[in-house]
């Protein structure tokens, strides 16, 4: 089994995804977030860093965990309780975590909005939905009746959206933008869109998707975000000709 070395993979990632130079909340920290002894021989993939996705990491024989949600969300730190356990277990099992969260959501090829667009089989999109000094989502003009859209997301994800009828029956502008986008709905409908995509919103959209006539599927923020961590991880193996695997660990959210 080949074994590679752990800076290497870390390199491509951030080239790929241009890391350095796409903004992002701070919590975020994306990168590499926590490092093993320096090499790498299997790949795991999650949607999100917790203290089940790492034991699930070491039960398949993983020294790298690449997720979309990281370590950092919430302060970490006193290293006490159960903060202590999560880094004891990642240090103990020589694993290493890479993280990406806006840098996967916008590359054109490997980003979550781009899978999960091709999944639907959407085409000549466009950027769309600002945030953190970029278009982090994406668009198209497609017609398309919203029972044919709410199939084509539930195969796409494995999930049955949410569906808030606030516009037509024939969707002709559509936008995407993975994870939990829902309370911009404003954002989504000033650029445009009869219809957006996104994983999950608050109570109160349901009221303004009516009165802006914007369709809203909420796919779920999880459903909607494990196209990224697949492509990325399966790009890396095909690279780097390591085994991978991805980890389901559903939130139902």
């Amino acid at each position: 089994m080949p074994k590679i070395s752990l800076a290497a993979v870390v390199k491509h990632c951030d080239q790929t995804l241009r890391t350095r130079d796409v903004g992002d909340y701070s919590g975020a920290v994306n990168g590499l977030q926590m490092e093993n002894s320096g090499s790498v021989i299997k790949i795991a993939a999650a949607v999100d860093a917790s203290i089940t996705t790492i034991k699930l990491a070491i039960a398949a024989k993983a020294d790298l965990l690449i997720v979309h949600h990281g370590l950092f969300w919430s302060p970490r730190q006193p290293w006490t309780g159960k903060n202590y356990e999560l880094v004891r277990l990642l240090a103990e099992n020589n694993l290493a975590v890479y993280s990406s969260h806006l840098p996967l959501d916008v590359h054109p090829k490997l980003g979550n909005n781009a899978q999960l667009a091709a999944a639907l089989g959407l085409k000549k999109l466009q950027p769309f939905f600002e945030s953190h000094g970029q278009k982090i989502g994406l668009q198209t003009r497609q017609k398309i009746s919203r029972t044919e859209l709410a199939q084509k997301l539930e195969r796409a994800t494995g999930v049955k959206p949410k569906l808030l009828p606030g516009g037509n029956e024939t969707s002709e502008r559509i936008g995407i933008v993975t994870g939990g986008a829902g309370g911009e709905l404003k954002q989504a409908a000033s650029e445009g869109v009869d219809t957006f995509i996104t994983g999950e919103g608050p109570h109160w959209t349901f009221a303004l998707a009516e009165e802006l006539g914007v369709n809203v599927f909420y796919g779920g923020h999880y459903a909607t975000e494990t196209f990224g961590v697949k492509a990325l991880s399966a790009e890396l193996a095909k690279k780097f000709k390591l085994p991978w695997e991805f980890l389901d660990h559903p939130t139902g959210l």
